[in-house]
């Protein structure tokens, strides 16, 4: 199977995640996984596109010259704040209901709900994506999508879960990868696309809450009988945290987000020794000192706030008593220390971390599998699974059988090393020129006569044979010169 490449772009509210994965069948492999502070970008909508874009456009560019290709394409997430869900229905009449019911045709139902359903406002709104929730033929009702292909039956009737979402928020996408020569294969609905990475069949079946904090949204997909049956977003996460330490602590927001995740920590009951740390920041003078567990009590409140509006929805979405599967939480304010033990404490369920599931291989360091990079590689293993043409294109390589002529010019300067890892300047560091003697053809060693040789004691006897030693070999040498 021919062998392509799949760009994905994870664009958070305070960094953009960049992966490029080598597809070959099944096979992928992420080759390139780095993460970028971001720019113009609020709560995961786009607030100011020219700063975006000059952002996405180092990224990228490092990305490029890293792996020596160009990026043609890329696969981008929507935008998980301001999404609203509806429930919308579609019907078809087969013309040979003794045909078996075929996956084709499901997709096509699913596409007739998604395009008749009336928006209320279509010049501001736009359909980010459709989940099945069940499916109806003559005999039955209430089949999934895998239980209805294969069946017999006269007609087909779907109900599906419709997401919709700022239509403002995708064009200013489109914008973005415009003014950077990059056309959008696909936008992905990233909810789903995160949940089919980090849950197993079994959790999904069963019923989970999958909750991925984010810097800027921290969103709640419910799963019950493997489908996504509710969604819904928070307007903050990791970056508000950060914001209450800047405020209280009077410091930047680089310094704060630095705290955080050095010693920043929630509940402060259970900091044990690092509670009694004091933290100095020089800044000003005198110093301002801080305690860690002030610090502590700062972050407690705000992750308390998010976890009471997490379970807030989860019981609106009337599933509350089926999450067999508890919770599980995603994303980058994830890795908070003791976020997790504060979401058990506060819902009394089952609770871990959702990290990348080992369906990939990495060349790229650990950094691929943390909370989050799910995003991104979510988007990765979707692209695969779709069929999505290569994104990338390689750099030209001459045939073999062509005679490639390369001139060279001899000089006495120091020569100029071309290497794509190292720029001129480094090179110039690394290596130093040294200029080595030269040599003559023949070296001839002078031997004078001292004027004084006549000595006292124990030195008069060494130097008279020393010394004549080596006028004996002077005067040989000049004999041998003359002949």
């Amino acid at each position: 199977m021919e062998e392509k490449y799949i760009a994905s772009i994870d664009l958070g509210s305070a960094k953009f995640g960049l992966c490029v994965a080598r597809v070959n069948g099944d096979d992928v492999q992420i080759v390139y996984y780095k993460e970028f502070p971001s720019e113009g970008i609020r709560a995961s909508m786009i607030s100011n596109p020219m700063k975006a874009s000059a952002c996405l456009k180092d990224a990228i560019a490092d990305a490029e010259n890293e792996l020596m290709i160009k990026i043609l394409q890329v696969v981008v997430g929507m935008p998980r704040n301001e999404v609203t869900q509806v429930t919308a229905s579609a019907r078809i009449d087969r013309t040979n209901p003794d045909e078996y019911i075929t996956s084709e045709e499901v997709d096509a139902l699913k596409s007739m709900a998604v395009e008749t359903y009336p928006l209320s406002n279509p010049e501001q709104q736009i359909m980010y994506g459709a989940v099945a929730q069940s499916f109806s033929i003559d005999d039955e009702i209430q089949l999934v999508e895998s239980e209805v292909v294969g069946t017999l039956s006269s007609t087909l009737e779907g109900n599906f879960k419709v997401f919709v979402g700022s239509r403002r928020a995708t064009t200013a996408l489109d914008k973005i990868f415009n003014s950077l020569n990059i056309a959008v294969a696909k936008k992905y609905f990233l909810p789903d696309v995160v949940a089919r990475t980090v849950l197993g069949a079994e959790e999904m079946a069963g019923g989970v809450a999958l909750v991925d904090v984010g810097a800027g949204v921290t969103s709640v997909a419910v799963y019950h009988g493997g489908i996504m049956r509710y969604y819904a977003a928070i307007p903050f996460g990791g970056k508000s945290v950060t914001n209450d330490i800047r405020t209280e602590c009077s410091i930047s927001e680089d310094l704060a987000e630095k705290i955080k995740k050095r010693f920043g920590a929630c509940l402060p009951s259970k900091l044990a020794n690092l509670s009694e740390k004091v933290l100095q920041i020089r800044l000003t003078e005198p110093y301002k000192e801080v305690p860690v567990r002030y610090i502590s009590e700062v972050i407690d409140c705000r992750c308390r706030e998010i976890v009471e509006a997490v379970l807030y929805y989860i019981q609106e979405s009337g599933l509350q008593n089926s999450l067999r599967s508890g919770i599980v939480v995603t994303g980058g304010g994830a890795e908070l220390t003791n976020f997790v033990p504060l979401v058990k404490e506060m819902s009394g369920y089952e609770v871990r971390k959702g990290y990348p599931r080992f369906m990939f291989s990495s060349s790229v360091g650990s950094g691929v599998y943390s909370t989050s990079a799910t995003s991104a590689i979510g988007m990765v293993l979707s692209a695969k699974d779709d069929g999505l043409p290569d994104c990338v294109s390689m750099p030209e390589v001459p045939a073999k059988d062509e005679e490639e002529v390369v001139e060279v010019e001899v000089t006495n300067e120091t020569p100029v090393v071309q290497d794509t890892l190292f720029e001129q300047k480094v090179m110039d560091d690394l290596v130093q020129p040294v200029e080595k003697p030269k040599q003559p053809a023949t070296t001839k060693v002078k031997v004078s006569k001292p004027k004084n040789t006549e000595k006292t004691g124990i030195f008069s006897i060494f130097w008279k044979k020393v010394g004549n030693t080596a006028l004996d070999i002077y005067d040989r040498a000049n004999k041998e010169d003359n002949e």
